[in-house]
């Protein structure tokens, strides 16, 4: 037997492997904590693999395993959330989910089908038809550039192009198509004319009419490093220091169940807002050590958490379910539409990825809430591609949905908590160090 049909069958073992093992989900109890993490990140890395828009490569928006999912919403893809599923396919190749052979022709068709999607000032949309690159609009004026959304696939690109750079010829070239599509990004186009604010939208036909600057705190630290650390758009300090920063109006110090919020939280600064700020730009960007003159922002997101947790555990509004196994509110599905779920806006409803996501922070507590989701919940709300969006037990709530911005940190937390690969991959690019110093950032 020779050495190519060896590796063939290799390929093919490793495959109908990893389809048997995603496409089992009935729930095994008495697992121990690393079985429980397997089971859990590779069920929802299939959200980004199974479950990809098929000409793409991108991730769906949205997945409805109950049936009630819109026909023409099957080949809408996310850029935020496809950045997520990059890093996914990462920790998936680590973890033997798939062959890096895999792996890397799945990026090359997202690479490829990302350099000829609609792109404004090489900003990409919200949205795009998976089958034809064209831009779908989120809604009637945002229908051209989000900045936001393209930071956080941004992120994902440039994790990557880092993951690649060392590998064979194919890869390397790889490497250095991402890197254009980073270096065509006209961050400082966003400026609007030279402010010393970043916006979040620009449109072809509508100019700057979504009129949303982009000021902290919330999940979009990531698009300001990334903004000051561009080598060909970049940004100045002064729109940091004056837009995120507020000109220091985003310090703070809040005390809620003994933690201490030093960032003000938009408009919920008394118990922080949904958990996915903790979890959005840090996917790439590490917060262990990251701190410059505003704040710390591991001991905010950690802070951040155990806050969240705790007005689950206190129930203030007396919601059956609630309780130390029981907690996290963020942006999800809810019982009344899409809603960012938080303690200044709690509907009863518990998003499994604000526990999950927060293992780097709370890793007790969210292996404890993996646990219960899935051994006493998990007949009613673990499917193929991991746990669904959201739940609700005081109204007996349990749709079969998924959203790519809810999976996808799943699996890269997890990751990051066991093996601070994302994180890692990440902050060796030689841009973000520049960018965080010009920043003034320091222990990074």
């Amino acid at each position: 037997m020779n050495i190519i049909r060896i590796l063939i069958i290799t390929l093919v073992i490793v495959s109908c492997n990893a389809a048997e093992r995603s496409a089992d989900h009935r729930i095994r109890k008495g697992l121990t904590d690393e079985e429980l993490l397997d089971v859990v990140q590779e069920h929802t890395f299939q959200y980004f693999w199974d479950g990809a828009e098929p000409n793409s490569g991108m991730a769906r928006e949205r997945y409805h395993a109950d049936g009630e999912y819109p026909q023409d919403d099957k080949h809408i893809v996310t850029t935020g959330g496809s950045g997520f599923g990059i890093m996914a396919i990462i920790a998936g190749i680590e973890r033997n989910f798939i062959t890096r052979q895999q792996g890397v022709d799945r990026l090359e068709r997202i690479v490829g089908f990302l350099s000829s999607a609609d792109r404004f000032n090489g900003v990409w949309p919200h949205w795009l038809n998976g089958e034809t690159g064209e831009v779908r609009p989120f809604s009637p004026r945002d229908d051209g550039a989000d900045l936001v959304e393209t930071s956080f696939l941004i992120q994902g690109l440039l994790t990557a192009r880092q993951y690649l750079i060392k590998g064979d010829e194919n890869e390397q070239n790889l490497a250095a198509r991402i890197d254009s599509l980073w270096r065509e990004v006209q961050w400082d186009w966003h400026t609007r004319d030279g402010e010393n604010v970043l916006y979040w939208h620009w449109s072809p036909n509508h100019g700057w009419a979504m009129n949303h600057s982009i000021r902290g705190y919330d999940e979009c630290l990531i698009t300001y490093i990334l903004a000051a650390s561009s080598p060909t758009y970049p940004i100045s300090p002064d729109v940091y220091h004056e837009g995120w920063a507020r000109g220091g109006d985003i310090r703070t110090s809040v005390t809620q169940y003994g933690y201490t919020l030093t960032l003000r939280h938009n408009g919920s600064e008394q118990h922080g807002g949904p958990l996915f700020w903790a979890h959005y730009s840090y996917l790439g960007l590490d917060p262990r050590n990251l701190e410059d003159k505003y704040g710390h922002y591991w001991e905010n997101n950690v802070s951040h958490t155990l806050i969240n947790r705790a007005w689950c555990v206190e129930n203030p509004h007396g919601y059956e379910g609630y309780g130390e196994n029981s907690w996290g509110l963020t942006a999800s599905y809810s019982t009344v539409g899409y809603s960012a779920h938080a303690p200044h806006n709690d509907l009863g409803v518990i998003s499994p990825t604000a526990a999950l996501s927060s293992i780097p922070y709370t890793p007790e507590y969210s292996l404890q809430a993996m646990r219960y989701f899935y051994e006493e919940l998990g007949d009613r709300l673990f499917g193929k591609y991991g746990f669904y969006d959201a739940f609700s037990e005081t109204e007996d709530w349990f749709p079969e949905r998924y959203l790519a911005i809810d999976q996808g940190p799943v699996v890269v937390m997890i990751e990051n908590h066991r093996s601070g690969l994302l994180w890692d991959l990440f902050m060796e690019s030689p841009e973000i160090s520049i960018g965080l110093e010009k920043l003034g950032f320091i222990n990074y």
